[in-house]
Parts: structure tokens; sequence; C-alpha cells
């Protein structure tokens, strides 16, 4: 390759009218020639840039196509051909197969060079020959590349290269691969091969029995056999060989998947038991019916050797109470003074919360991750009793808040928050914690005040709403408002948010005025003066305001032209993904219009083929215009979106607002199979947080089914 003609024609292509992650690709240049030439730390700098900004977390863009031939000669120069290629491959596992957008162009241009690509699986260098291998089967062209890779395969002996070849082989054709995979996974191959033609054989359909039982179980510990793979969706073979037994969804995979897991858990062999537990964790978050199934072999192994319990907290937490025969061993771990008392103990309040009471009363300053535990996490709602002991060691703790760190504050407060006047002796601790920590304690003073000590509370509160502190000043201000029902502290508040000119400070006080209706009338005129100017590029956070200030304008003085007006822009654009939220506000807030929200109809009815907007966009049309939905169609589209985990919520919500007909014909079969059936439908992003989000899910999916019932019809 001639550098010099190769920059010359690097530098002559548009870059700066093409477009990347980050904008403008004027930057791709630069990293182009710094990847081809001898500079290797600046080179590395470039393969780091362009994977952040033309292969930016697995997106193409427009520029991909573009810059794909550029990397082919980069890669045929045989200058750092192994990591070019490899990034060529990514391209083309992102792209698609057809189309006209920015995915089908790279893998089109990343097909073109598929010569190189089958060429360089003959390459002498062994990282090439994998990376080449995987690429070319990334582009999904079967009939140019299966034969090339599996005559490779054939003489290939490096164990890396394949192993990624018998996996680019099962990609290309699956049915077609599965002897090889079968073979493959016999005991004259490597353990490395043998680990791919196992998932290669899951990968490709074929029934797990005993033999890949045993054979499974033998090549664990088995992440470091996949150590130097390309593939990185298969970086974890147990947990990916298990979710794929279970997603395929019948009693034999089912079967074969806990078998798997139980027999690992029970080996006793600690390097096991972490790759196990890690894969246990990963099928409580895809079958409903995990935690029963492995709470058996989990509470084995540990009554086993109660020494391994540290490798296994986290998936007993996610079992919760159906570990509880682990309750004594967890209490004994969590009794004693060492590292592992306070994991042990947080685990203890999932499994067994009545008995990790005591012992998280007994020494709360030093159970940080236990007393996470009790409130729930991040996310979720405290879960254990109003316990006179740990009560008072709260109201210890409270006492003393210059002792206070970190989340304590906020987990204290959620405590009293959720016992409520149980409580109310807790009250002196309270407020001489609100003045350090307002925010935090305000809403906790107002739940367990008695009714006899609300006129002191109210004052404590009130003095903190006008101290001009910001957080605590709202805080206060609310929590005054829920005790006491003075809005007079509220509204001055709310006041200046909104003259802030913030956008996140807008979209709450916005919010808060919408909740207090015409009693915040006062603020009209500031609300009005809060919105952005239209003209403007206005970004996520200032829409979101303005969609908050156009909830308001109507829950509090019926203004529907300006609300209206305020949220058509959202609800007009085709933004990216994380634009979702702001265009479901807009949709929300439009069903709270009802037929004044008339004018927004046709922006509402361009939202309802996208599965992340249908159901939301359902119960808007449900509200301003009926008429315009042909109820067993949408029913349809709203099931679509709930079986890929859109917003499966609203989506049962809409339903039941479309009335008995949305369940006509074969969508009540379709709605009694996502209720009942094994694989979840609820997938939290909140670690953890997985089995009760879909558990929420197959109660209120039932509910929906018997509120859907056509007159006459049985049970």
């Amino acid at each position: 390759m001639d550098p010099i003609r190769f920059c010359a024609e690097v530098d002559a292509h548009p870059w700066a009218d093409l477009t990347h992650a980050y904008g403008s690709a004027a930057d791709v240049p630069d990293c182009l020639r710094a990847l081809a030439g001898d500079d290797d730390e600046k080179a590395a700098e470039a393969l780091s840039e362009l994977y952040g900004s033309i292969l930016h977390q697995g997106s193409v863009y427009e520029a991909t196509a573009h810059a794909v031939p550029f990397l082919a000669r980069t890669a045929a120069a045989g200058i750092r051909a192994a990591d070019v290629l490899a990034l060529l491959g990514g391209m083309a596992e992102s792209g698609a197969d057809d189309g006209d957008g920015d995915e089908a162009a790279v893998r089109r241009a990343v097909t073109a060079e598929l010569p190189l690509l089958l060429a360089s699986v003959e390459a002498e260098d062994s990282g090439v020959r994998q990376a080449a291998g995987w690429a070319a089967a990334m582009t999904g062209a079967t009939d140019t590349a299966y034969g090339v890779l599996r005559d490779r395969f054939a003489v290939e002996t490096d164990p890396q290269v394949r192993a990624e070849l018998l996996g680019g082989l099962v990609h290309l054709d699956p049915a077609g691969t599965v002897t090889l995979a079968t073979r493959a996974a016999g005991p004259d191959e490597p353990a490395e091969v043998r680990i791919a033609a196992l998932m290669g054989c899951v990968d490709a359909g074929a029934d797990w029995g005993p033999g890949h039982h045993d054979a499974m179980l033998a090549l664990l510990p088995a992440d470091h056999l996949v150590a130097g793979r390309i593939d990185l969706d298969r970086s974890e073979p147990l947990q990916y060989v298990v979710s794929s037994l279970l997603l395929r969804n019948t009693p034999s995979d089912r079967d074969g998947a806990y078998a798997l897991l139980a027999a690992a858990l029970r080996t006793g062999r600690p390097e096991v038991l972490a790759e196990a537990a890690w894969a246990s964790e990963s099928a409580v978050q895809i079958s409903r019916s995990a935690r029963e199934r492995l709470a058996g072999p989990l509470c084995d192994a540990i009554l086993l050797d109660p020494e391994i319990t540290e490798a296994v907290l986290p998936l007993l937490r996610l079992l919760g109470g159906h570990a509880a025969q682990a309750g004594p061993v967890l209490a004994r771990l969590a009794a004693r003074d060492d590292g592992r008392a306070d994991q042990a103990l947080a685990a203890l309040v999932d499994v067994d919360p009545e008995r990790a009471v005591p012992l998280l009363a007994r020494d709360l300053a030093r159970r940080p991750r236990a007393l996470d535990a009790a409130c729930g996490g991040l996310f979720g709602s405290p879960r254990v009793p109003c316990d006179a002991a740990l009560l008072a060691a709260v109201r210890a703790r409270l006492a003393e808040p210059d002792a206070l760190g970190g989340q304590e504050p906020y987990r204290y407060a959620a405590l009293l928050e959720s016992w409520g006047s149980r409580a109310s002796s807790a009250l002196p601790e309270v407020l001489a914690a609100l003045g350090k920590f307002p925010q935090q304690m305000a809403r906790a003073l107002a739940a367990v005040c008695a009714p006899e000590d609300r006129a002191a509370a109210g004052g404590a509160l009130r003095r903190e709403a006008r101290s001009g502190q910001r957080e605590g000043g709202l805080g206060a201000a609310r929590a005054l408002h829920e005790l006491t029902g003075d809005t007079e502290p509220l509204l001055t508040v709310l006041a200046g948010r909104l003259e802030d000119g913030d956008a996140h400070g807008t979209s709450e006080a916005a919010s808060l005025a919408a909740g207090l209706g015409p009693r915040a009338a006062v603020l009209l005129p500031a609300l009005s003066a809060a919105v952005s100017d239209p003209a403007a590029d206005r970004t996520t956070p200032e829409l979101d305001a303005d969609i908050a200030v156009a909830d308001a304008l109507w829950r509090i003085a019926g203004r529907a032209e300006e609300a209206v007006r305020l949220l058509r822009g959202p609800l007009s654009g085709t933004g990216p993904s994380w634009m979702r939220w702001t265009v479901s506000r807009a949709a929300r807030v439009a069903a709270l219009l009802g037929d004044e929200g008339r004018p927004l109809t046709e922006e509402l009815r361009r939202l309802l083929p996208d599965p992340l907007q249908t159901p939301v966009t359902v119960l808007a049309l449900c509200a301003v215009a009926p008429e315009t939905l042909d109820v067993p169609r949408t029913a349809g589209l709203l099931l679509d979106s709930m079986e890929q985990d859109a917003d499966p919520f609203t989506a049962l919500d809409a339903l039941l607002g479309l009335g008995p007909e949305a369940l006509a014909g074969d969508n009540r079969g379709r709605l009694t199979e996502l209720a009942e059936r094994d694989p979840r439908v609820t997938a939290s992003r909140v670690e953890g947080a997985t089995a009760s989000a879909d558990e929420r899910f197959q109660e209120r999916a039932r509910e929906v089914l018997r509120a859907l019932r056509e007159p006459g019809e049985g049970a």
C-alpha cells in the first residue's frame, strides 16, 4: 500500500459531510491515517476512537460504511490486520441484510470485502486467521463464505482459531453444522473447541442430552476457555448455554438447564460455583420457575460448606424466601465479626427478614449493605417490620446526625416513612436531624408525626421551607403540604424554581404545581414564562420541561390550546432512542386533555406502529380520538409491544381501555401465553428487580384477562 496515495485518498473523502456517534465525522481521517501509520501508540488510540465513533456500542452510522474500504486496504497491506479485521467483523455484525439505512449500507460494504476476508483465513498469523474467519461469518454471506471456512476448519490446528471458525460456521448455517458441532464436542478436540461446539449445538437447535451435559460439566470452569475469542456474546459459556436452553421454552430444555446448574452448584469446587452462581442469576432473570428449582441445589451447596457462601450471596438474595432453609447458616455468618458479616446479613434480610432484624438492630452502623437491603435497594420499598429494637437503633443513629455518613440518612428516612405513625417515638430525633438533612428527614417527619404532634412538626417544616436551602426547602415545603395542607410555602419555593430557568428545576416545579391543580393559579404567569424557545435547538430536558408545563397549564387552568401547542413539538419529532421517554410523557399528558387533545390525533397516530410508543399512544388515542382505533388490530400491536418488553405495564392498561373486543381472535391466547409461560416478560435494568417486576406483570395480566371476559364467558 502506497501510504502517500492512501492518505491523499482518505483526505479527499467528504468526511465533514458525514456523521457518526458524536456528530460530524471530520475526525475520522485522522484516525484512519494513524491506524495505518508507524506509531503503535497512536494507532491504538485511533482504533479505540473508531470503535467509539463509527461502531459505538454496537451501533453503526453514516460514516461507517465509508470507512470500510480504507480499513480493508489497511488490513490487506498487513498493517495491524488482526485488529482491523476484528473491527470490520464488528461492523458486519451490527449491520442488516436489507434496507436503505446505515445498517444495510455497512453490511454491504463489508460483504464487498469478502475476497480479502476469505483470503486472510489462510494467513500465517493465527490472530489474523481468527479475526478473518469471524468477520467473514458476520457478513452472513453463507453461499460464499461457508465452504471456505469449512475447508479451513478441516486443516486448522490452532484451538482458538478452530473455535472461532466453528462458531462462524454455526452462525452461517446452524442446521447444516449440527453434525460437525456435535462431533467437535467430543473428547478428541481441545477444550477450547469443545466448549465452542457445545454452545454451537445450542445455537444450532440440537437436542440437549446426557452427552452434552457430561461434556459441559467436565469442562467447568469454562470462562478461561473463551478468553481469546472475538465473539464476546459467548464469553460466559455456562451462562450462555443455560440461558439459551431456557429461552427455548420447552420442558425438556428447562430440565436440561436446571440439571446442569444443580450439578455445577453441588460440585463443591469454588471456581465452578462462581460460574454456576452467575449462570443461576441469569436463569432467575429469564425463567419464572428458576427460584423454586434452584433453591434446593443452592441450599445443599451452602449446607455442605458454609464457607462458600460469599460466592452465592447475590443469588441467595434473588431467591428470597425460596432459600429460607439457608437462614440459619446466614444468621451464623452475619453474627460473626468479619468482612462477610454484612454481606451475609444483607442476604438474610431477603431470605428471612424476621430473623435478620435483631442482628441488624444490634450493629446497625456497621451494616450498610444489610441496611440497604432492608430498604429495598435504590428503587425498592423497605421490607422489614417496625421492630422495637431496630427502631431504637435508628433513633440512636439519628441522635448523632454529625456521625451519619453515605446513604444512612436516606435509608433511615425510608424506614421511618414506611413505618409511619408506628415510629412516632422517633419524632424528637427526626426533628434534631432535620436541620442537617432536610431533604431526607422532611418526608419522614410528616410520616411519623402523630396527630397531637402536628403543630410542632408543622412549625419545624415551615421554618425549614423558608430557610432558603434549595433542596431542603422544597422537601420541607412538600412535607408541610402533605401534613397540614398549607400550600403557601410550597408555592413560594415553586415560583423560585420556575424563575431560575433551569430545565430540570422547571420540570420538577411544574409537575408539583400540576398536582396542586387550581390552588397553584398564582404560578400561571411563571409557568408560561418558563417555556423554552420553540425556534431553538431544544435539549431533551427542555422538552421535558415544556411537557410538564403543558400538564400544569391544563390541570391548573384548563388551558388546552397552550398545552396542545407545547405537546405538538415532542410528539412530532422522530428523535433517537433516548427520546422515547420524552415522547411517552407528552402522550400521557395528551391523554389527560381528553377531547381537547383532538388536534394531536395525527401526531399520535404516526407513533402507533412504534412498539416503544404503542402502549402510551393507544392510551392517548382512547382519550382524544377513540373512533380512530381499530380495536382488534390495535390490541395486536399492544401484544407485539408486550412480547418485546417495550412497555408491558402500560400495554396492559391500554388493553383494558380498549374493552373486551381487544381480546378477540387469537389475542386472548397471546395474552394468556404471556401470563402463564415460563420465560419472563419483564426484564428490569435494575439489578435483582426483574423477578419482582415480572411477578407484578403476571398478576396484572391475569387481572386484565379476567376483566375483559365477554358477558357469559366462563372463568
